[in-house]
């Protein structure tokens, strides 16, 4: 194997005009190799996507032979990237990474597809050498959007190669991420199709007809064929494209199944591995033997691999003096969002040592509050219309590209629509910060359709995010600033109305100049010793107003509000709450949400107190927040009345 690697000089980087016949001779040697790993690592594992691997093999091998990425720049910046975006080819995958020196040949044939090993079903970022982990097919160009667009920031010339299968042509994400790297000019993007013809369920025309070529040309992309099997066709076709003035597609004509007979140009093996004498049979035609496929298996009950963490880079930028705004302002969170954003961004933009900030936005500027960020950095703004689950992923990708990534949507379109693709964010790793703005019954007149009240609950089932659900401008502001300071997947939630300024008992701003935002804190708002009411976002106002009219009537209560919901500090809630009675309120479905998490929290540390949740119970009406929210019983005279029945 390292004899042919060696022959390879030169075509890095597509350096050479052609392949000699020497080197196309090395890259057969390899994938010979790399098909008979596939084989049996399948075969031990019992189980995989072995046909697939098999006609893709060709296609990462000379990507890996002329990419800009070895194992000495994992991590370096400005190297080019590789998607696989049919991740069920892990085994064509990974055994190429295995041949070019990634990972270590014997562990991955051992443990592939074993629990607890970094070697999954489907390609993941523990795996050095890939940078997205996939498997919802269709969502790997998207990833490599964000790629380029991020190289772009940084100013690096970078290649992003993105290999992809036949079926997952006709799925509407794909078309949303071509229009977005056409309309953004992302020549740095090439895609390469394993074209074989065949998925799951039979033939591609068969299963969901579709003119390939056509699609990517008319949305604006060079389309390029060639034999997927030949490494000379392959390599003139990259090179016409890394010379094309647009993005380009290669469609590499190859066969399902290749190099082993009977899985050759049938489905049957797509999602299955070999087993039996057929097992024998493929090992044989692959110049193998069952000897070194019973040696790998036995290395499978050895300690498992260690399972590498893609880290991504930690933000390094000015955030600015916090603005206060006070009892005189008239202001929506969303306002003071898009102004700490946009100040932030200026003051990094083009600085020397400092991260770019990046805002992707689905025709919504002005309503989510991006145009200030638009007009200060222009170069900086991504306007992908109305394209929510390429966006999604284009700007989860890019946030683990070396820039900070904000993407600002309605609610109902930034978690609800797009759930699958923010799940995939946080798998990878991402830090991602989704702004989602008009949530809850605040929306008012935009009616159910638009009035996202699960936003919590979906956040919540998103393993490793937080969500921020700030109550006023100010708090809006510190948490925004806060928030692009912070590695991670961090959602940012916020209705559409003007909210008055939240004033501690002295009149001043509560969250105003000597305030820091701390994730998981409780704000005591006001003090009180018959009763707690605990707010979120928006409803602190309603709460404060349902304490003072508890008040006139004898009854102290104390004003609690948390803005981060599935992160609240269990100990500090107990110890507020105490013995009780409590109500808890939010713009949020009842059961899901603020009150939910305080429940729980309760529960867990094993308090037992009278207890009442008050929120969204069914879907909304259309008609003035002030209106659509009192017809839901959360106005503070419900919340009072619920006060004063646990009482």
């Amino acid at each position: 194997m390292n004899g042919s690697l060696g022959k390879l000089s030169g075509v890095r980087n597509l350096a050479a005009d052609r392949l000699t016949a020497e080197q196309s001779g090395a890259l057969e040697g390899i994938a010979a190799s790399c098909r008979l790993d596939s084989v049996m690592m399948t075969a031990i594992a019992a189980s995989g996507h072995t046909g697939g691997a098999l006609s893709s093999i060709d296609i990462f091998n000379i990507l890996l032979a002329t990419a800009d990425l070895t194992p000495e720049k994992l991590t370096a910046p400005g190297r080019d990237r590789i998607v696989a975006s049919h991740g069920h080819t892990s085994a064509g995958f990974y055994s190429a990474l295995a041949a070019w020196g990634f990972i270590d040949r014997d562990e991955l044939v051992a443990n592939f597809r074993r629990a607890g090993s970094p070697y999954q079903g489907h390609v993941e970022r523990s795996v050095p050498g890939v940078d997205w982990g996939t498997g919802n097919l269709g969502q790997g160009l998207s990833a490599g959007v964000g790629f380029a667009l991020a190289a772009r920031a940084l100013g690096e010339e970078r290649r992003i190669f993105v290999v992809m299968g036949d079926g997952e042509q006709p799925k509407g994400q794909v078309a949303e991420a071509r229009r977005i790297a056409s309309k953004e000019k992302l020549r740095s993007i090439t895609a390469l199709i394993d074209y074989n013809g065949i998925q799951i369920s039979g033939r591609i025309e068969d299963v969901m007809p579709a003119d390939i070529p056509a699609l990517w040309s008319a949305d604006g992309w060079e389309v390029i064929e060639c034999d997927g099997h030949s490494y000379p066709s392959l390599y003139d076709a990259l090179r016409r494209a890394d010379a094309s003035e647009s993005p380009a597609v290669i469609l590499c004509r190859t066969v399902m199944g290749k190099g082993v007979s009977f899985m050759e140009g049938t489905e049957e093996y797509h999602g299955k591995p070999a087993s039996g004498e057929l097992l024998a049979k493929a090992i044989a035609e692959l110049g193998g033997d069952m000897a070194e496929l019973e040696r790998l298996r036995a290395l499978r009950m050895s300690p498992l691999p260690k399972v590498r963490r893609a880290v991504s880079p930690a933000p390094s930028l000015d955030l600015g003096a916090p603005a206060v705004y006070t009892a005189q302002d008239k202001k929506d969170n969303r306002g003071a969002f898009g102004a700490a954003l946009a100040d932030v961004a200026e003051r990094n933009y083009g600085a020397a040592g400092r991260t770019p900030v990046i805002a992707f936005d689905c025709d919504l500027a002005v309503s989510v509050k991006l145009d200030s960020f638009a007009k200060k950095c222009p170069g900086r703004f991504i306007q992908a219309g109305i394209q929510e689950h390429a966006t999604a992923t284009a700007a989860g990708a890019a946030s683990v590209a070396g820039v900070v990534s904000v993407w600002a949507d309605f609610g109902v379109f930034g978690l609800d629509e797009t759930y699958n693709q923010q799940r995939l964010n946080a798998i990878n790793d991402a830090s991602l910060k989704t702004v989602l703005t008009h949530v809850g019954l605040d929306v008012g007149e935009d009616g159910m359709t638009h009035q996202c009240i699960d936003y919590v609950a979906l956040a919540r089932a998103i393993l490793g995010c937080k969500i921020i659900v700030p109550a006023d401008p100010n708090q809006t502001d510190r948490a925004t600033r806060w928030m692009l300071g912070q590695p991670g997947n961090i959602f940012l939630a916020m209705g559409r109305g003007a909210l008055p300024v939240i004033l501690s008992e002295d009149g001043a701003p509560f969250f105003g100049k000597d305030y820091a935002y701390r994730y998981g804190g409780i704000d005591r708002l006001r003090e009180g010793r018959d009763a707690t009411i605990l707010a979120m976002g928006h409803m602190a106002g309603s709460a404060i107003a349902a304490r003072d009219a508890l008040a006139a009537k004898g009854i102290s209560a104390r004003v609690l509000h948390s803005s981060s919901p599935l992160g609240m500090d269990a100990s500090e809630l107990v110890s507020l709450v105490g013995a009780g009675p409590l109500v808890t309120c939010e713009d949020h479905e009842a059961d899901t949400g603020l009150g939910a998490a305080a429940a729980l929290c309760l529960a867990r540390a094993g308090v037992a107190v009278r207890m009442k949740n008050l929120g969204v119970t069914r879907y909304g009406d259309s008609g003035s927040s002030k209106d659509v929210i009192a017809r839901m019983g959360l106005a503070p005279g419900d919340i009072a009345q619920a006060v004063e029945s646990l009482l």
